[in-house]
């Protein structure tokens, strides 16, 4: 007999009876968790494509490139025949509407956000800035804000950092002391970002949010795939890009509070990445998101190997549990595997701990939320084979998909209109013209005061020669007496004159003692 659920249920898989998720309450969030090789990428390409089959829409990241197979109808081996009639399901190949999306622009369409919208404090978290830079960063913020500079790309953030630095002791006296020293370090960091392909990220045209939540002609939600396979590479950038998107939804969406079923669900691969060394202002800040966004009708389903990643503040927000097989070989692996295992609502019949630690690939042990919002018992459950293909796709399938993409053309070409670089730039080209223009006035009024001096002894010059002579012109025996008269009136002179009467008046003296 066919199993029967109702229209605004989906089928994850098979325990007691079917094992369903509400629609009404996939807003209230998720985990999908398991060790490696359990199955957890097929009860996500599962999940994906019944959450598309109902009309909503679906973002996840693709950080090993498997879970690109939904975008193509699936070809049932032997094993997934088997296991759907043993569940009573028909087993027909389909695969939702899918866009791809790549940072890089490789495998899909560039995804870009701006410098401004990124914001200090998850750009600090994204450096790996400490206390002090963090408050610099947040002054150039400011600055830049106060003085109309666009924040759009990492050249615009540098050149607002060498404003700040060029203008320290102005910008000190406002907002606190702003050393070189630490605007140094921030841009050597913005340029071991850069090295990463961040630069890729920062720019124009954005990402338009209403891109990631449609719905194709046929009402089915498109599942918005981004190739993280060289994002992981990268792990702050990886988390702090999928934070970036959880914030801006968290800020752009409406308030819709319980809705029949979300606005958009939100995948979220490698969830420890999200939460390793992050700062406790931002594990606030994630836990705020977390708490207030489904009223946005956003539901976040956090996927990892152990549920022990996420912390408890997170966790315990996280409505629908799917746990697939942990192996408990270390203390520290005991540890999680008692925290999955108390995570769920007892069923009397078996122990949760041991029955984790024995499910086979394609079990997990699911508790979802019901009409009241409240968890259900947990089940051992056989997760449902897809509809869609088991593996990645090929690079050829790939392009052909893409090509029809329904926003080609709209995020390809990266623009760069004038912004913080530029506006400083041409401040700096402005000051540089200004400053030869007073130099060469400067130069242009000395030479013209020099020019002055010349003329002026030119004229005084030509004064002279031009002055008409006496009549009775001195002869040069005339001109020899004045010359003589003047040396007797000088001190010469009148020593020879004071000599020449002593010699008189000594004389005479001699003259009277004969």
């Amino acid at each position: 007999m066919p199993l029967s659920i109702s229209e605004n249920e989906i089928l994850v898989g098979l325990g007691e009876g079917p094992v369903t998720q509400r629609l009404d309450r996939s807003n209230r969030h998720g985990v999908v968790a398991g060790a490696t090789g359990t199955g957890k990428t097929v009860t996500l390409q599962v999940l994906t494509q019944a959450f598309s089959d109902a009309g909503v829409p679906v973002f996840a990241a693709d950080v090993k490139g498997d879970l690109s197979g939904v975008a193509i109808p699936g070809t049932p081996n032997e094993k997934m025949l088997a296991r759907a009639a043993s569940m009573d399901l028909v087993l027909a190949p389909a695969a939702p509407p899918v866009i791809f999306w790549d940072l890089f622009g490789q495998k899909g369409h560039p995804i870009r956000t701006t410098i401004s919208e990124m914001g200090p404090l998850l750009l600090s978290r994204l450096l790996e800035l400490n206390d002090v830079q963090e408050g610099v960063l947040t002054i150039a913020f400011h600055v830049a804000d106060k003085d109309g500079l666009l924040l759009l790309d990492l050249k615009d953030l540098q050149a607002a950092l060498k404003y700040v630095a060029d203008n320290a002791d102005e910008i000190g006296t406002q907002y606190g002391n702003v050393a070189p020293a630490t605007v140094g370090a921030i841009q050597r960091k913005l340029l071991t970002l850069q090295t990463q392909g961040a630069e890729h990220f920062f720019g124009e045209p954005a990402l338009d949010l209403s891109d990631i939540m449609r719905t194709d002609a046929a009402g089915r939600g498109y599942v918005s795939l981004l190739a993280a396979d060289r994002l992981i590479q990268s792990p702050k950038l990886y988390s702090t890009f999928l934070l970036w998107l959880l914030s801006e939804l968290f800020e752009v969406l409406p308030e819709v509070g319980d809705p029949e079923k979300p606005k958009l669900v939100f995948f979220f691969d490698e969830a420890h990445l999200l939460f390793n060394d992050a700062p406790k202002p931002l594990l606030e800040k994630i836990e705020q998101v977390v708490r207030l966004i489904r009223s946005k009708g956003v539901g976040i389903y956090f996927v990892t190997q152990n549920p022990a990643d996420i912390p408890d503040g997170v966790l315990g927000q996280l409505g629908a549990r799917v746990q697939h097989a942990l192996r408990a070989y270390t203390p520290a692996d005991q540890k999680g595997l008692k925290a999955a295992a108390q995570s769920f609502r007892v069923n009397p019949g078996f122990d949760t701990a041991e029955t984790i630690q024995a499910l086979g690939v394609g079990e997990a042990l699911v508790s979802t939320l019901d009409e009241k919002g409240a968890p259900r018992i947990v089940q051992k459950t056989l997760i449902r084979p897809p509809a869609s293909r088991l593996g990645p796709l090929t690079p050829q399938e790939r392009a052909a998909l893409h090509a029809e993409s329904p926003v080609a053309g709209v995020y390809d070409t990266a623009e760069d209109r004038d912004s913080a670089y530029e506006i400083l730039q041409g401040r700096a080209a402005q000051a540089q013209r200004q400053a030869e223009a007073e130099r060469q006035e400067t130069e242009a009024d000395q030479r013209a005061a020099a020019e002055a001096k010349v003329r002026e002894r030119e004229a005084a010059r030509e004064a002279r020669e031009s002055r008409p002579r006496a009549s009775g012109r001195q002869t040069m025996v005339e001109a020899f007496a004045v010359t003589l008269v003047r040396t007797v009136a000088s001190q010469a002179g009148r020593e020879l004159m004071r000599g020449l009467l002593g010699g008189l008046s000594g004389g005479a003296s001699r003259r009277r003692r004969r």
